[in-house]
């Protein structure tokens, strides 16, 4: 059950609101509310702030890389790691639904770049096709950066195996091209693979890290890669206006994040298996995906409803969801999600059901 006000009057009414939105919904802990309030602060736009430093070193050091980044946004970590390694008018090979395409490319029309999708297979490009798309041609742009993401967002939190990021990695050095990971829930993939985040981060020449969703700070990702690669992304971050003053405040909340939060990332995976479960045993016409983080996807399509629907529906027995397309609902869980909210969703999802079958 939420443990946090929400602010959204349409909500207020409900006596429990189970909020499967998205792990950004989640609030800080005290302790990161204890590190704020005794931040050591400068200014980062001139002679550099402490605490950004601090976490900038202990992101670039846990993701096995030299320097580290830190940004307002995920978004502005990749399209910044974009800017670092690539020419104007290259291209950025990529899986076809990765969040840096589907959502992210309008920053390709500032950098003079071209997005080029690549089909896949749970967030994973097909190598041949990558391989394809990355030798030259006579009539064909020059790659500038290969980008992979783990944990997978429009994959269900689809976790990239090892040996394809290996491969990827490979393909992309044979190439000369360097590889970029959108790492936005890359602990989630650490932690349902059992491995240091450094063993991802070495398949790739820079990563991105949000430290907002599941690992609880309120703001903030960190671009982790080589010193001179950081040197030109720093550059681009003041053209792009992410230069923050006392950002140590804000950073000493991301460093206690990274450093607590990271462990509990497990029990949100446990959760999301308990709700893939629940609704599965509900039966068709719905159907859960099995999920490798703490992404559901609930496919609705049999049900005569539209996502749009169920969003409305459930909200009316206090379960927040999100569509993701016309027939399905994305449900992710957190660190406030508990056992009593994945019966409650579980409860509202029946309801809903059994309302449009008497309907």
């Amino acid at each position: 059950m939420q443990d946090f006000p929400v602010f959204d009057s349409r909500y207020a009414r409900h006596a429990r609101l189970t909020d499967l939105r998205s792990d950004t919904v989640t609030r800080p802990t005290e302790a990161m509310y204890e590190r704020m309030r005794e931040a050591p602060v400068g200014d980062d736009g001139l002679d550099g702030d402490p605490s950004v430093l601090k976490l900038e070193a202990a992101v670039a050091t846990m993701l096995g890389k030299e320097a580290g980044l830190y940004v307002p946004t995920c978004t502005m970590a990749n399209l910044l790691a974009v800017l670092a390694h690539t020419q104007r008018h290259q291209q950025v090979v990529l899986e076809a639904n990765a969040h840096m395409f589907t959502t992210e490319r309008g920053g390709s029309l500032l950098a003079g770049l071209a997005y080029t999708p690549v089909e896949g297979k749970a967030g994973a490009m097909d190598l041949d096709r990558l391989a394809t798309a990355v030798s030259p041609g006579a009539y064909r742009i020059g790659v500038g950066l290969i980008a992979m993401e783990t944990s997978h967002n429009n994959a269900g939190g689809a976790v990239l195996p090892l040996d394809h990021m290996q491969a990827v990695h490979a393909l992309a050095q044979r190439a000369g091209v360097p590889v970029h990971i959108d790492g936005a829930r890359l602990m989630n993939a650490a932690a349902a693979l059992g491995i240091p985040a450094a063993a991802l981060g070495q398949h790739a020449e820079s990563v991105s890290l949000c430290l907002s969703k599941g690992l609880s700070a309120p703001v903030g990702a960190v671009l982790a890669a080589s010193g001179k690669a950081i040197a030109v992304a720093r550059a681009y971050r003041k053209v792009l206006g992410g230069t923050q003053r006392q950002a140590g405040i804000m950073a000493a909340a991301g460093l206690e994040a990274l450093h607590t939060m990271s462990a509990r990332l497990p029990e949100d995976h446990v959760k999301a298996r308990a709700l893939s479960d629940s609704l599965n045993a509900i039966g068709a016409p719905l159907a859960a995906s099995a999920p490798d983080t703490n992404i559901v996807q609930v496919q609705i399509g049999g049900t005569g409803m539209t996502s749009h629907q169920w969003v409305d529906a459930l909200s009316e027995h206090g379960v927040l969801t999100r569509p993701s397309g016309n027939a399905m609902l994305r449900c992710v869980t957190h660190r406030h999600i508990e056992d009593d909210d994945i019966a409650h969703a579980t409860e509202a999802f029946a309801q809903v059901l059994q309302q449009r079958v008497l309907a």
